[in-house]
């Protein structure tokens, strides 16, 4: 029995580590995508603000991972059960704010929906100096076929794209909001200009006039099992990484009890014995 328990202890631990030095891994692969992602934003980025930086949501990300990582497998090689809480409590703490922050997500679609919008023209306002969102806001116009964030009049929000503005993007949307007919077709940049202040009815065939926020948000409904693939392959590992964790937490515990109770026992044993030899030397002793 007790070598079937230690063969089964040893196996959850070798699991749970194996586990374990994946996430470390990976985390710090993401760590080093990050730091070299942000090193290369600082080489052109001419605006100091942070919005929607990928390179810092990815160094973030993975040092988060490395470090809740390291100190799982350091727990599961010492079988140190303060570091195994540790690292588990941490796992189910974001776990539950995953869940949460998706459950509110869609509870508050509505206000969601607002965050997003007014976040996008945010960093329009800035479209022309911030490289990542630049980049951004380019694919997804392009994938989406979508222009600004609630509707293409958002560029006005631009400083070149205003209507105010004296230079030639006035009243304009980037290239990236026009009709291609073709896969591979050269868009044509100047067919966005002058047409913020035009009607939607106009524009139906030189520019797409639907949000980037609808636009993403009804690919998601129309890819729904796509999506719950994702999110599976997201939550599973995550569920199963705490289920092990738990598990080998109270092996570790159940072995530390286990390994008490004995010395408990042996210590008891050699007190017997230790009075049964004192109970015999007494004897041998003679009487008065």
């Amino acid at each position: 029995m007790a070598e079937g328990s230690t063969r089964i202890h040893e196996n959850l631990r070798d699991e749970n580590t194996q586990e374990l030095r994946g996430r470390s891994l990976i985390g710090g692969l993401i760590l080093a995508i990050g730091i070299y992602a942000e090193v290369e934003r600082q080489r052109y980025k001419t605006l100091d603000g942070m919005f929607l930086a990928p390179a810092i949501i990815l160094i973030v990300l993975g040092l988060l991972m490395f470090i809740v990582s390291f100190i799982g497998v350091l727990g599961s090689l010492r079988d140190n059960i303060i570091l195994l809480k540790v690292f588990t409590y941490t796992l189910a703490v974001c776990l539950i704010l995953e869940l949460l922050g998706g459950v509110i997500a869609l509870v508050f679609h509505n206000k969601t929906v607002k965050l997003l919008n007014k976040n996008i023209r945010k960093g329009m306002v800035n479209y022309y100096d911030d490289l990542d969102f630049k980049n951004i806001m380019d694919f997804v116009q392009k994938k989406f076929k979508c222009c600004g964030g609630q509707e293409y009049k958002d560029w006005e929000v631009n400083m070149y794209h205003n209507c105010s503005s004296p230079g030639p993007l006035s009243c304009g949307v980037p290239y990236t909001c026009c009709i291609t007919t073709m896969p591979n077709e050269v868009a044509n940049t100047m067919c966005g200009y002058k047409v913020v202040n035009k009607e939607r009815l106009d524009l139906i065939d030189i520019i797409h006039i639907r949000g980037c926020t609808d636009a993403v948000f009804l690919w998601l409904s129309d890819n729904y099992k796509i999506m719950a693939g994702l999110m599976l392959g997201i939550l599973l590992p995550q569920f199963f990484g705490l289920f092990v964790s738990w598990l080998y937490i109270t092996r570790v515990e159940d072995a530390v009890i286990q390994y008490q109770s004995v010395s408990h026992t042996d210590g008891v044993q050699r007190g017997r014995q230790k009075h049964n030899r004192v109970s015999k030397w007494y004897k041998c002793m003679p009487d008065d």
